[in-house]
C-alpha cells in the first residue's frame, strides 16, 4: 500500500519546514528522492502528490518539502500566508534548507536512513539542486525539470538598480493576485557568493548521473537554459520534450486523478534513467 507521512523539521533561521514522505509499505528502505520546488512553489502544488505516488509505485521513497522561507506556513501549507518570510528568502537560505533535509533523511533518526539521495529539482529548484549535487557527494543522481541555468538574468538588468534603491521588488502571482515582495538581500546574496551561486560553473562540477529535461514550449524558462547547462556538463543526458510547457501540462489546482501526458512522460523517462544508472 502507498503511504504518505507528514513531518516537520527546522530549517534556516529556525523556521519550521513541512515535509511529507510517500512510499510503498513493503519497501520502507527504498532509494530516496528529494523533490525541490521552485519560485512561488510549494510541496502541495498541483500534481506533486501524483508525481510522489508515481515514484512510490515504481520503487522509490519520495520526499517533498516546503522551503523555510517560501511564504507558506505549517498551518497554511498551500497559501502564501507569510509574505515577510517570502521577502527574506535567498538562494543561500534554500541551500541551507536542502542541507538540513539531506542531513535529516541520512540520519535515520525518524525514517530509515538514506545511504544516498536522488535530487529532482524544478525551475529555480533545479538551480538549487545543481549546486547541491556539485557540493554534496551524498547526492547519487540529479534530475532537473525546466531548470534555470542562472539566478542572475531572470529579470531585466535595469531592474536591479531600482531594486537595490528601493530595497524591495514585487513579483506578481497571477494565480492568487498577490504581489510577492522580495528584498534586495537576495541580490546581496548573489553579490557575496558569486562562485557558489553560479549555476553554470557548478554544473561543470556535477559528477553524478544527471538527467536534464526541458520543454520546447516553456515560456517561463526558455529551453536555451537546458542547452547551456548541457554545454557545461557534456555527460548530462538531455531530453527535450516537444510542445511541453514549464509545468509539463500541470496546473494548480489540479483535480484530475492521472498525471498530464507530458508530466507522465517525464516521470517515465526519469524512472528509466534511474534504472539505467
Amino acid at each position: 500500500m502507498i503511504t504518505t507521512e507528514t513531518f516537520t523539521l527546522p530549517g534556516a533561521k529556525g523556521r519550521i519546514m513541512l515535509t511529507d514522505l510517500t512510499y510503498d509499505d513493503v519497501k520502507p528502505n527504498a532509494p530516496l528522492i528529494i523533490f525541490v520546488h521552485g519560485f512561488k512553489g510549494f510541496k502541495d502544488w498541483g500534481t506533486h502528490h501524483l508525481v510522489a505516488r508515481y515514484f512510490a509505485q515504481n520503487g522509490f521513497r519520495f520526499l517533498k518539502f516546503n522551503f523555510s522561507h517560501n511564504g507558506t506556513t505549517p498551518e497554511q501549507p498551500v497559501d502564501f500566508a507569510d509574505l515577510i518570510a517570502f521577502s527574506e528568502n535567498t538562494f543561500s537560505i534554500e541551500l541551507e534548507d536542502l542541507q538540513y533535509v539531506i542531513d535529516w533523511v541520512s540520519s535515520g533518526s525518524v525514517i530509515p536512513a538514506a545511504q544516498s539521495v536522488i535530487l529532482i529539482g524544478h525551475s529555480m529548484g533545479g538551480g538549487i539542486s545543481i549546486i547541491k549535487a556539485a557540493e554534496d557527494k551524498r547526492v547519487s543522481h540529479l534530475i532537473t525539470m525546466a531548470s534555470v541555468a542562472t539566478f542572475r538574468n531572470l529579470w531585466p538588468a535595469q531592474i536591479e538598480k531600482q531594486w537595490k534603491l528601493s530595497g524591495v521588488m514585487h513579483f506578481p502571482n497571477h494565480r492568487t493576485g498577490q504581489q510577492m515582495p522580495v528584498k534586495a538581500t537576495l541580490l546581496d546574496d548573489l553579490d557575496r557568493n558569486p562562485g557558489r551561486l553560479n549555476i553554470l560553473a557548478r554544473a561543470a562540477d556535477v559528477a553524478q548521473p544527471w538527467l536534464l529535461i526541458h520543454g520546447t514550449a516553456d515560456s517561463v524558462v526558455p529551453a536555451s537554459h537546458a542547452h547551456d547547462l548541457k554545454s557545461m556538463q557534456p555527460n548530462a543526458q538531455l531530453v527535450i520534450l516537444p510542445n511541453a510547457d514549464h509545468v509539463f501540462g500541470a496546473g494548480h489546482p489540479y483535480l484530475q486523478p492521472e498525471l498530464p501526458a507530458d508530466l507522465h512522460l517525464l516521470c517515465n523517462k526519469a524512472v528509466e534513467f534511474l534504472a539505467e544508472n
